[in-house]
C-alpha cells in the first residue's frame, strides 16, 4: 500500500506557567513580568495563516490547546486562536478541542466563556489530592480547587473532561495512591490520565531527586491496583495511561499513537506531515523560546524528512502504546513501507512474548506493556541502536501536556 494523508490535528502551544514545576521537562516558563497575551495570540494568529498550505484540502479532526497553562489566557484570546484555525483549516463536523487547565488558574464561571468560545473538552491537572504530595510538586492548587474546578466543569456542561493524575509520588503508600484515584472517581470525569512521576533529565528533580521516592516494586503495586480500580469504576484501558469510559477516548491523542498528522503552533510546537505526492513525511518544529518566537514567527519554522529507516521506530513508538496495538494495513497506508519492514522484528517479540498478532492485528502483551521501552528499541535504525544499552524498565507514560 502507498502511503497517504491520515487526518489531520492542530496542537497549539501556551509556553508559560505561574511558577514551573519541579519535574516538569516540557517547554515552558514561569512568568516573570506581565502575560504578553495579545502579542502572543496575534503571533499564533500568523503562524496558522503561515501552515495553511501544508493542510492541504484535509479539515482539523481536533485541537489541543496545551502548555505550560493555557488557562493563563482569556477566553477571548482561546477564541480568537479557534476561529483563525477555522478560518485557515476548517473544522470536521464533531471536532474535539480541549483545554488544559490549571485547577489554580481559573476563575469562577470562566469554564462557560470557554465552552462558549470553542472548547468542548477540559484536561484538569489535579496530580494528587494530598496536600503534602501537592507542594513537593511545586502544584500551585489545592485539593479544594480542584474538586471546584471539576464542579464549575459539569456545570458549564463540559463533562467530558479529563483530570491527570500522579502515583509513586514521594513518600506514598498503596493506600494513598488509591486515595488520590478515589476523590479522582468521585469527580465524575470521562477520561483519566494516570501516570508515573519519573525524573526527567534537566528538571530540578533531576538534580535534585526528592527523599522517599517509592520502590520499582511498589510503584508496580501501585499500578495493578490502580488499573483494577479504575476498571471496576468503568474506566476501559486503552494506552499505557489513559483511561476513558465509553465513547471519551481523547481523539486527539488517538490521532498522535495512530501516526495521524498534526500541525504544531506556538513557541516550541512540533508537528508530523505527510506528503504522499511527494512520498515523504515531515517533522516541524518551531522555536522554543518565547521572545524568539514572538520576534520572528515566520522564520521560526525548521522542516526535517523522517528518513525511511527512522519510520518503523516511529510508527512503533506510538501505536505500541495502545492496548488494541495496529493493524498492517495501517502501518503501510502511514508510513508507505511495506510490512515486510518489520515482520521479522515483530515475529521475533512474539516468540519472546511481548506482542501478539493475530489476523493481521499486533499489540504489547501485558509483559510487554511492561517492557515496553526494551520492546520498542528492536525497532531503532541499526546505525542508532548499535550500542545502546537494552533498557529493562517500561517505558513512562506522559501526561496530556503541562498544565
Amino acid at each position: 500500500m502507498a502511503l497517504t494523508a491520515p487526518p489531520l490535528a492542530l496542537y497549539v502551544h501556551f509556553p508559560w506557567c505561574v511558577r514551573k514545576c519541579p519535574y516538569c521537562d516540557f517547554n515552558s516558563y514561569a512568568l516573570k513580568d506581565a502575560l504578553p497575551e495579545e502579542r502572543y495570540v496575534e503571533a499564533l494568529l500568523r503562524d496558522l495563516e503561515q501552515q495553511q498550505p501544508d493542510a492541504g484540502a484535509r479539515q482539523l479532526v481536533s485541537i489541543f490547546l496545551g502548555g505550560g497553562t493555557p488557562s493563563l489566557i482569556s477566553p477571548t484570546g482561546i477564541e480568537r486562536v479557534i476561529s483563525a484555525a477555522r478560518r485557515s483549516f476548517g473544522f470536521e463536523g464533531d471536532i474535539e478541542i480541549t483545554l488544559e487547565a490549571n485547577p489554580g488558574t481559573i476563575e469562577r464561571g470562566r469554564f462557560a466563556e470557554y465552552r462558549a468560545a470553542g472548547v468542548n473538552r477540559v484536561s484538569l491537572g489535579a496530580q494528587s489530592f494530598d496536600p503534602g504530595a501537592l507542594e513537593v510538586l511545586g502544584r500551585i492548587h489545592s485539593p479544594a480547587e480542584t474538586r471546584r474546578a471539576a464542579g464549575e466543569l459539569h456545570a458549564a456542561g463540559l463533562t467530558n473532561f479529563n483530570l491527570d493524575l500522579m502515583y509513586a509520588l514521594p513518600e506514598q503508600s498503596l493506600g494513598g495512591a488509591l486515595a488520590d484515584l478515589e476523590q479522582a472517581i468521585a469527580l465524575a470525569p470521562a477520561h483519566i490520565s494516570h501516570y508515573q512521576l519519573t525524573i526527567e533529565a534537566g528538571t530540578v528533580f533531576a538534580a535534585a531527586p526528592p527523599p522517599g521516592l517509592p520502590t520499582e516494586e511498589s510503584a508496580a503495586e501501585m499500578l495493578a491496583a490502580s488499573e483494577e480500580r479504575l476498571a471496576s469504576a468503568g474506566f476501559a484501558q486503552y494506552e499505557v495511561s489513559a483511561y476513558a469510559r465509553e465513547g471519551c477516548r481523547a481523539r486527539h491523542n488517538l490521532n498522535y499513537w495512530t501516526f495521524g498528522d498534526y500541525l504544531g503552533a506556538g513557541a516550541g510546537a512540533h508537528g508530523k506531515l505527510s506528503f504522499p505526492d511527494r512520498g515523504c513525511i515531515l517533522r516541524t518544529v518551531r522555536t522554543r523560546e518565547p521572545r524568539r518566537y514572538l520576534s520572528a514567527v515566520e522564520r521560526s519554522l525548521t522542516r526535517t524528512v523522517i528518513e525511511l529507516p527512522d519510520l518503523p521506530f516511529e510508527f512503533m513508538l506510538n501505536t505500541l502504546r495502545l492496548v488494541e496495538g495496529f493493524d498492517t494495513a495501517l502501518f503501510e497506508t502511514r508510513t508507505g513501507l511495506p510490512f515486510d519492514a518489520v515482520a521479522a522484528r515483530l515475529e521475533s517479540l512474539r516468540e519472546r512474548g511481548l506482542v501478539e498478532g493475530s489476523g493481521g492485528r499486533w499489540k504489547p502483551t501485558r509483559l510487554g506493556f511492561r517492557f515496553l521501552n526494551e520492546l520498542l528499541l528492536r525497532f531503532l535504525p541499526e546505525r542508532v541502536s548499535r550500542g545502546r544499552q537494552t533498557l529493562s524498565s517500561p517505558l513512562e507514560a506522559q501526561p496530556e501536556a503541562g498544565a
